[in-house]
């Protein structure tokens, strides 16, 4: 497909396609899967529900409405989290990968959600095209903050103290701030420049959840066992265990 006809990200890309496909791979039959959010999950989620009604048996656990109302399209059974205990693995995406396999996630909104899931999973796996990797996160975009409504003025003037540019997210008309399914804002916290490593993204970490009245933050730091990554050629990499160094094992898939 020529790629002026597909939007980048989008479910049409070829890389999304080619990313979701591979990790296909990576669910068994039987197992219990966790659904993140966003457009790579939706893509994968309606593969997932074409290999369902082929005879595979799923049961997932969604981290947001709109990949509740994706599985339900795809005829996937929804289950409770803690349902027979330990999820196989999550499926999610990201909207910036580092070599290190920290993340930046959040811009959809449901990062609290997907926190939850890859805690309650056995491993995460992490679908994205080639667009979403960065040498250092913040490279392409801010960072979003979870935060409880009544603390909005207090978390404001801290996230202006650590240097960063917080800015309330909006309901895409802009008539009114965003409300995450918690209940709460976010703040899209730009930074002066990319974080130079591992240990500044920890250390902003650390310094974030520290500000009272912060739920969670988008830095997702060590959290993923694999990154299927898909190009617009069709061919994905699978890479898997980043070593001390950062560099990961590379698969190419033909």
């Amino acid at each position: 497909m020529p790629r002026s006809e597909y939007v980048p990200g989008s479910r049409d890309d070829p890389s999304v396609q080619a990313a979701t496909t591979k990790a296909l791979e990576l669910v068994a039959d039987g197992a219990r899967i966790g659904l993140g959010s966003g457009r790579a999950v939706w893509a994968f989620i309606a593969k997932l529900g074409a290999r369902r009604r082929d005879g595979l048996r799923i049961k997932a656990v969604t981290a947001s409405l709109g990949s509740t109302r994706e599985a339900q399209r795809a005829g996937i059974q929804l289950i409770e989290l803690g349902e027979g205990g330990l999820l196989d693995l999550t499926i999610d995406g990201a909207d910036e990968v580092a070599p290190n396999f920290d993340l930046v996630k959040g811009r959809g909104g449901a990062m609290v959600r997907e926190r939850i899931l890859a805690a309650a999973s056995a491993s995460q796996v992490i679908i994205v095209g080639e667009d979403k990797l960065v040498h250092a996160l913040g490279e392409r975009g801010s960072v979003p903050v979870e935060v409880i409504p009544f603390g909005e003025w207090h978390a404001m003037r801290e996230l202006v103290a650590l240097g960063l540019v917080p800015t309330l997210r909006m309901e895409p008309n802009g008539s009114r701030p965003l409300i995450t399914e918690n209940g709460n804002l976010i703040f899209d916290c730009s930074l002066s420049e990319p974080m130079s490593g591992g240990n500044a993204a920890r250390e902003l970490e650390r310094a974030l959840l520290a500000v009272t009245g912060v739920v969670d933050t988008g830095l997702f730091l060590g959290t993923a066992d694999c990154v299927i990554v898909g190009y617009p050629d069709g061919h994905a990499e699978t890479i898997f265990s980043p070593a001390p160094d950062g560099a990961g094992t590379t698969s190419r898939v033909p």
